[in-house]
């Protein structure tokens, strides 16, 4: 079974279930971001302090190349957030560039956002799959 890893920001975290599920049904071992069953974890790391939430982000990047290393592909949720459009925040941009320097298939769920990260994102090759899950394969 191939193995996907859903990268996104928290924002969008409400969206998962529907596309977790169509990804299951056709066949896909899905992977969830690492807070996604505590949304707050980033509050919760700022709230003990600048040094915690570094360490706490560190490490997050950490796993996030270690996961990714393990997956067939990575899809990522690039939705409107505060009147950005498909946008995709710094955590999200880095865990594309590790699924990109992996050799792993690369998939956005909506077109890249203009804007600074555009050329790299555009380097990185994704296919863009306008919210169509059969195309993700």
């Amino acid at each position: 079974m191939n193995k996907i890893f859903i990268i996104c920001s928290k924002a969008f975290y409400k969206d998962i279930p529907p596309i977790k599920e169509k990804l299951e049904e056709n066949g896909w071992e899905v992977f969830l971001p690492h807070t996604y069953e505590n949304p707050n974890a980033e509050s919760e790391w700022y709230a003990k302090g600048k040094e915690e939430h570094a360490r706490m982000k560190g490490e997050m990047f950490r796993r996030s190349r270690d996961r990714i290393k393990s997956m067939d592909a990575v899809l990522t949720l690039n939705f409107d957030k505060n009147g950005k459009k498909n946008y995709v925040g710094g955590s999200t941009f880095l865990e594309l560039y590790e699924a990109f320097m992996e050799n792993k298939k690369i998939y956005l769920w909506n077109e890249i956002p203009e804007g600074i990260l555009f050329d790299e994102i555009s380097g990185f090759a994704p296919e863009i799959i306008n919210g169509n899950l059969d195309l993700v394969k």
